[in-house]
């Protein structure tokens, strides 16, 4: 059997698995690159280079600073505010939280901001006795709507505006995503906004009754004391992270950042280190290193090139320019139900030039529609790293980021096929 009809089949497979509640996903993805590695489609020295990614260690200290919102008993203190400041309508919560999110990812991270703001999200929803898998899957859904806007914002853009530059044309700009960007939040939170009657109401969380760490002979006074000023410590910590990941460097990677927040934060006695090591979601490190090896394998082994010469095939030579902006954003969204966004995007950007050249389209739309599908990847909890954020957090089931990310996919897509066209003719622009 061909190498690459084999890779499918592995996909396949570990799409079933990934369905199915018997099976942890963590080690469907372990156990998949695995047999990826074992069948010869995956060489072994790359079986665990994915551990190696930047991103998960952006997500272990994201959730460490988080952690210390709750030990700290600040989430629930922000809960408490927003609650008493905007009462304890799910509905107004819900665009509270989406605002937010979008806004900020527009600045920083979607990574980031989902991982800053979902303690405080949590936290309010504790005070507001509102189910949390009533508001997280919006809150990252509009972390991807935000930091598409953005050329940071989601590692999409930047991976097509690199391969543009690469291959000789101009790159995206800086705000230029934002023609998309802003009509896509729009169209997407009033989507949200309709189908939340299809969101799960399954966790509910309790205000925090953790009392600080003190001595038995502490004074009544010297206790309240203590807390506010490891408040104040989380917080401004918190606000640091998210200053220095907005403002952006390029020798400030977003890792360094996160990981810095985390040691000021047991340092500043916001958590204990042992605390520290107990709040970081192992299961979803060990998920998003796994996937990298699976995107590996489908360019090792020929199957990101089947998908090529199948697209090829099925435009023509002169397709239509919503037909050219239509399937790559399908297939990417589809790839996108197995594999992470940035591995969608590192496959999709060679495939998305290839197609502009053999239609003598103008690349740049073409590019813009990968990005578009590789940062609005809503099917499953794997598609983006807001999305595996929020997924142990809620209490998701696959089939919930299905019955919610259809719709929402549909809606990315009509929008894609009305506004890029418009603002980046595909012919003769």
């Amino acid at each position: 059997m061909e190498k690459e009809w084999l890779m499918f089949i592995v996909l396949g497979i570990m799409a079933g698995a990934f369905l199915s509640k018997r099976i942890p996903h963590y080690l469907t993805a372990l156990a998949g690159s695995l047999v990826l590695a074992l069948l010869g489609l995956l060489p072994m020295k790359s079986l665990f280079a994915g551990f190696s990614n930047p991103t998960l260690i952006l997500f272990a200290g994201m959730f460490v600073i988080g952690e210390s919102l709750f030990r700290t008993g600040l989430a629930d203190a922000a809960g408490a505010w927003a609650v008493r400041r905007f009462g304890r309508g799910e509905r107004t919560l819900l665009w509270v939280s989406m605002l937010a999110s979008g806004l900020l990812s527009t600045v920083a991270s979607n990574t980031g901001t989902t991982a800053a703001l979902m303690p405080v999200i949590i936290g309010i929803c504790g005070a507001a006795a509102i189910p949390v898998s009533r508001q997280l899957m919006p809150l990252a859904f509009a972390s991807g709507f935000g930091g598409f806007s953005a050329l940071i914002g989601t590692p999409p853009n930047m991976i097509v505006s690199d391969a543009l530059a690469r291959s000789g044309f101009r790159p995206f700009g800086f705000f230029e995503f934002a023609w998309l960007g802003i009509p896509l939040a729009l169209a997407g939170m009033a989507y949200m906004d309709w189908a939340r009657r299809w969101l799960p109401v399954r966790t509910v969380v309790k205000p925090s009754e953790e009392k600080p760490d003190t001595l038995a002979t502490a004074t009544p006074d010297a206790v309240p004391r203590r807390r506010k000023m490891k408040m104040a410590a989380s917080a401004g910590i918190l606000f640091a992270v998210v200053a220095v990941m907005a403002i952006g460097s390029a020798n400030i990677p977003l890792e360094l950042v996160a990981v810095s927040g985390a040691i000021l934060c047991v340092a500043a006695g916001c958590l204990t280190g042992k605390q520290a090591i107990e709040s970081v979601e192992w299961e979803t490190l060990i998920l998003f290193g796994s996937m990298f090896a699976v995107a590996q394998a489908l360019e090792t082994s020929g199957g990101a090139k089947v998908i090529a010469n199948g697209l090829g095939i099925v435009l023509g030579a002169h397709p239509a320019s919503w037909q050219l902006i239509g399937l790559p954003i399908m297939v990417t969204m589809l790839l996108g139900t197995v594999l992470s966004n940035t591995a969608c995007a590192v496959i999709m950007a060679p495939i998305g030039l290839d197609l502009a050249a053999r239609t003598g389209a103008d690349p740049r739309p073409v590019m813009m529609a990968i990005a578009l599908a590789g940062s609005c990847s809503f099917l499953t909890p794997v598609g983006t790293p807001p999305n595996m954020l929020v997924w142990q957090q809620g209490g998701y089931r696959f089939s919930d980021f299905m019955k919610v990310g259809a719709g929402l996919s549909l809606v990315c897509l009509v929008v894609a096929v009305l506004i890029i066209p418009w603002r980046w003719p595909l012919f003769g622009g």
